[in-house]
């Protein structure tokens, strides 16, 4: 219930557009509660009916996250519509997460296979993250921007397809990170 609470005290924060009760409105916030029952249920290693909800829940909301993710407090889904997040991912506290983003898998792993984001992040429309990556904390990725196989430090921004890191620690930065064989082999 507490992670609830937050997640409504996020959307204040993050959406200047939420006036009253609107809150009651928002397709992230619908799907955010009923993960949170799903990611019980899915504990108590019932498989089905966690599965069955997500889908009801995804065919509702157009988001779309596995019972397995974990997802930490304060998170916020503006808009939502083509979120996907896979099963091992992994969420920290208050990251905000806009449309049509992909926390996904390559294919090519087993056990852990998706992105693990750390705490204070957000991610910008579009943005695709694909394997068991890490991204720090205190990280701002663009929109449309492209991450496969790469770990993102705390306090960097990234941008681009593939990510290239722009700010790192409140300064300026242009690390060029040369594509991954992976994100050749998915960009061709």
């Amino acid at each position: 219930m507490i992670s609830i609470i937050e997640d409504i005290k996020t959307i204040y924060k993050n959406d200047p557009a939420v006036r009253n009760i609107e809150f009651l409105l928002y397709p992230g916030l619908h799907s955010i509660i009923i993960h949170r029952f799903n990611h019980f249920l899915w504990k108590l290693r019932i498989p089905f009916f966690p599965r069955l909800f997500s889908q009801i829940s995804r065919f509702f909301t157009g988001i779309e996250i596995h019972p397995g993710a974990k997802i930490g407090k304060g998170f916020f889904i503006d808009h939502g519509i083509g979120v996907v997040i896979g099963e091992t991912a992994e969420i920290g506290d208050n990251c905000v997460l806009f449309h049509n983003i992909t926390l996904g898998g390559t294919g090519k792993h087993k056990g852990k296979r998706h992105p693990t984001i750390g705490n204070n992040v957000t991610i910008g429309t579009g943005a695709i993250l694909l394997g068991p990556i890490k991204v720090g904390n205190n990280v701002k990725i663009g929109a449309n921007t492209f991450i496969v196989m790469r770990d993102i430090p705390d306090n960097t921004t990234v941008t681009g397809t593939p990510g290239k890191i722009v700010r790192m620690n409140g300064q300026k930065a242009d690390l060029i990170l040369p594509p991954t064989k992976e994100e050749q082999t998915i960009m061709v």
